[in-house]
């Protein structure tokens, strides 16, 4: 048993196993993961559905690794951000594209080949398939999973697409490997225990990457290794102080697979960020915005990622999804907000809601904003 508190707390986490993280705060975990720290592994985080046998939650979770991976498209396979989803010719281009990265590296040619064309199909085709999990009233499905693919289904054994999409999501964000963070849910019985247990203990062997338990675990623990872990002083600090703001609402417990956003665009996950960007994109007065910026406002503080973001303004903006009403993520966006603007930055809060239901009001406030900053003066 290992503990760390240092800037790279994560190394005191064994590789290629699966761990227990016994007394990690799953919502304080993500905090620490937000932004993802450079030497960091990737790291994806799942909430498994209840009542999956071991089977059908295995078969879930790459479906869901799946769709991230063909939503992280083109940052895996360089050079496909020039080729056209619509073209004749789209598609036997990123299968020579693929055939090429896989000779050079570890990826299994065909199976790359295969998922670049069908992640190309999948751009050409439209919306990320979470993205209507996101309208306002709309439905979840049941099971995470079912009618979301939109392209036909992958043609490789469960054991080579989870060997392949590990590595892809590792290549999207220019890590050496990759970790899942897997959260056993709410209510979960000793069978949905024991069942995320082993569906972990498959995808490290086949997927050459570590698994990281997070939350109760007290029918599964008896094959897993628990691991002490220490994180940040600053965000210790926020979890000894959530107390004050104990009467907000709590995390959402839905299932489903999250990753971390890629600098310089919006969320592919999410449909607020993309209904907001397509608003804006017209517009030449939102010229120099900046999706998903790591802001560094102290060699010895904590880096803050920002949705939206125009530096030279000092405008900041927040799209807050149902995660943001959890009592540590909602005291650490309270903090996060004053020191920017002790900073001098504005910063502007629209829910995932306000962003659906009424996307030029939304854009209107944030006209509105950056108009008076521009009168003002650049932000030093």
């Amino acid at each position: 048993m290992r503990s760390g508190a240092g800037p790279e707390w994560w190394t005191a986490v064994p590789p290629l196993r699966v761990s227990h993280l016994a007394g990690v705060d799953p919502e304080l975990l993500r905090l620490a993961l937000d932004p993802l720290p450079p030497s960091a592994p990737a790291v994806v985080a799942y909430r498994p559905a209840r009542g999956l046998p071991l089977a059908g939650l295995v078969t879930v979770l790459l479906d869901e690794l799946e769709d991230a991976a063909r939503a992280l498209f083109p940052r895996w396979l360089p050079g496909a951000a020039r080729l056209d989803g619509g073209g004749r010719l789209g598609a036997p281009a990123a299968r020579e594209l693929a055939t090429r990265v896989a000779a050079r590296s570890d990826h299994f040619g065909p199976f790359l080949a295969d998922l670049a064309e069908r992640a190309l199909g999948s751009r050409r085709a439209g919306a990320h398939p979470r993205d209507r999990r996101e309208q306002p009233g709309g439905s979840r499905p049941q099971i995470p999973g079912e009618d979301r693919r939109r392209t036909r289904p992958s043609r490789f054994p469960a054991e080579v697409r989870a060997a392949g999409l590990t590595r892809v999501l590792a290549d999207a964000y220019d890590r050496q490997s990759c970790v899942l963070v897997a959260e056993s849910p709410e209510g979960a019985s000793p069978e949905d225990e024991r069942a995320l247990v082993a569906a972990a203990e498959w995808l490290v062997q086949h997927g050459r990457c570590a698994v990281w338990l997070v939350g109760p675990l007290p029918h599964g623990s008896d094959r897993v290794r628990p691991v002490s872990l220490r994180l940040p002083m600053q965000l210790a600090e926020l979890a000894g102080g959530v107390g004050r703001v104990s009467d907000s609402p709590v995390g959402p417990g839905g299932a489903g697979l999250a990753y971390p956003p890629l600098a310089g665009t919006p969320r592919p996950d999410s449909a607020a960020e993309q209904a907001l960007e397509r608003a804006l994109a017209p517009h030449d007065w939102a010229r120099d915005r900046r999706w998903n910026h790591t802001y560094e406002w102290h060699p010895l503080g904590r880096p803050y990622r920002l949705d939206l973001l125009w530096t030279v303004e000092g405008l900041a903006v927040e799209v807050d999804g149902p995660e943001h009403r959890g009592a540590m993520m909602f005291a650490d966006d309270r903090r996060r907000d004053v020191q920017l603007q002790l900073l001098g930055l504005d910063v502007l809060r629209f829910t995932n809601e306000q962003v659906l239901t009424d996307v030029q009001a939304v854009v209107r406030s944030i006209r509105e904003l950056l108009a008076r900053r521009r009168a003002a003066g650049a932000h030093p």
